[in-house]
């Protein structure tokens, strides 16, 4: 089964630190989101990935190239102008004429997609949607299933009003090539608030998989991000952490210095070359990015810091978290 990694979305909630860069890559414990997503696919045997691309495409497209690097095959499919989700994955409607999955380049989970895909195969449906529960509905679509798991309400980002259901759309897909008749190309089309509200409206066949266990996070704003990146380090997520955890829940890329007059309170990060200087204090959960310094009685404190960053002498991150963006500087 080929994939379609949605990766066009702009993340204007979690500006700055999409300025330069599209939300799906935007550092998780060392590695783009997306990165983490295409890592989850190949291992349910997912290899062949049409990524679709729109702000900062090239981004995208020169981090990852064809996917050789990681063991799969990248094409991508550019929009000019946004056309929404449904309309950027018909772009690439010539190469999906089988059942394929979507999928979010910018949503953190480690669900059980071959559970997913298997589910989609016993209903014959021709959309199956993963369903999540979550506190909070408002900001995604709540839907309601009967007994054997159709479809039968779909309500997009309510009110807490309108809030009938504490299960939502994770914007994780397995579709059928059908669903591409009912819209046309080079149009702005929206999955959850125009093709499934009509086909569900139509009667036709579109079920919902609530799955048992398995963590999902949109990522949406910068509480979302430092949570994401929180739970990563907390081992709340089934993905790996690219990096040799070298005790105590501290977590070293290649070429890391610390000073054994340095404290660090796990979990914590330190990406490739960074080095923490002696007297410092870094409490988890922190990310330390690539190439980065924390320096002499520098503390850092539950913070998020991106590459080629310093901290300097007695400078201090406390709470709230902060996210620092890439190249900056803190002094005291």
């Amino acid at each position: 089964m080929k994939a379609v990694v949605m990766a066009g979305g702009e993340g204007s909630r979690l500006r700055p630190l999409t300025i330069r860069r599209p939300k799906p890559m935007v550092p998780i414990v060392g590695k783009p989101v997306m990165e983490h997503i295409l890592n989850l696919l190949k291992r349910h045997g997912i290899t062949e990935v049409v990524v679709t691309v729109q702000y900062l495409a090239s981004n995208i497209e020169d981090y990852f190239g064809n996917g050789s690097q990681l063991g799969m095959r990248i094409t991508y499919s550019r929009e000019d102008v946004p056309l929404g989700t449904a309309g950027s994955v018909k772009n690439a409607e010539d190469q999906l004429t089988e059942p394929f999955l979507v999928i979010s380049g910018d949503a953190l989970t480690d669900y059980d997609l071959t559970e997913l895909i298997k589910y989609h195969n016993e209903k014959k449906s021709l959309a199956t949607l993963l369903l999540a529960h979550v506190h909070n509905p408002l900001e995604y679509g709540v839907i309601i299933t009967n007994e054997e798991g159709h479809i039968t309400q779909f309500l997009e980002k309510p009110s807490w009003g309108e809030v009938f259901s504490d299960t939502i759309n994770t914007g994780i897909y397995v579709l059928d090539p059908k669903v591409f008749t009912y819209f046309e190309r080079d149009k702005q089309f929206d999955f959850s608030q125009e093709l499934f509200p009509m086909m569900l409206k139509q009667g036709d066949p579109i079920y919902g998989y609530v799955a048992p266990e398995g963590y999902w996070c949109d990522v949406g704003s910068l509480s979302e991000y430092m949570r994401a990146n929180a739970d990563m380090l907390q081992h709340n997520v089934n993905l790996e952490i690219p990096a040799k955890n070298i005790g105590n829940n501290i977590w070293c890329e290649e070429g890391v210095e610390i000073d054994e007059d340095a404290q660090l309170y796990g979990p914590v990060y330190l990406g490739r070359d960074c080095k923490v200087r002696a007297g410092a204090i870094i409490h988890g959960p922190s990310m330390i990015g690539s190439y980065s310094i924390v320096d002499e009685r520098a503390q850092v404190d539950r913070s998020i810091v991106w590459n080629n960053s310093y901290i300097g002498d007695r400078a201090e991150l406390r709470e709230p978290s902060l996210v620092l963006p890439q190249i900056s500087r803190v002094k005291r």
